[in-house]
């Protein structure tokens, strides 16, 4: 009974949703403080049906890494509509048509939660990752809104170091 009654230890401090940094390599030019929102990886495992006589019993199939949605801020310069176009175009280039190799559009991204001193206390390495997706967001002449871009991004695997 007196567990039931344990109270939260008093030092606790939770990790927060606004200490975080995306970190891209420097040779996409994608700046951190471009990003205003993404998530962290998300994985499905599949299960495997295994029949006998009149029931059914189950094992762990295959896994997949879900797509990660990044917004992101869009200013004038440096522009981030171009420098996520510039990632894009190392995949697939839309005036050409031509497609490139994996070995030079997928990067491996950082994503990093941070304490309220700035350190580094959750790290993921995304490997293989590369943009499956755009929209340059909407645009009207009855908001004075901050242009936003949407993304996806697709990795071969997350990896959680700390």
């Amino acid at each position: 009974m007196a567990d039931l009654l344990m109270k939260m230890p008093i030092p606790y401090e939770p990790k927060r949703e606004n200490r975080w940094i995306l970190r891209f390599p420097s040779s996409l030019g994608i700046n951190e403080w471009y990003v205003e929102t993404t998530s962290r990886p998300k994985l499905t495992i599949q299960s495997t049906k295994i029949d006998f006589l009149n029931t059914s019993t189950y094992v762990a199939g295959r896994f997949e890494w879900g797509e990660l949605p990044v917004t992101f801020r869009d200013p004038i310069g440096p522009s981030a509509s171009q420098a996520v176009m510039e990632w894009i175009r190392l995949c697939a280039e839309s005036v050409t048509g031509r497609m490139g190799y994996a070995a030079g559009y997928k990067k491996n991204v950082d994503l990093e939660m941070l304490d309220p001193t700035g350190v580094v206390v959750e790290k993921w390495i995304l490997e293989g990752t590369f943009l499956t997706g755009y929209d340059g967001g909407s645009l009207t002449y009855s908001s004075d809104g901050i242009a936003k871009i949407s993304a996806n991004m697709r990795m071969d695997r997350c990896i959680l170091v700390y």
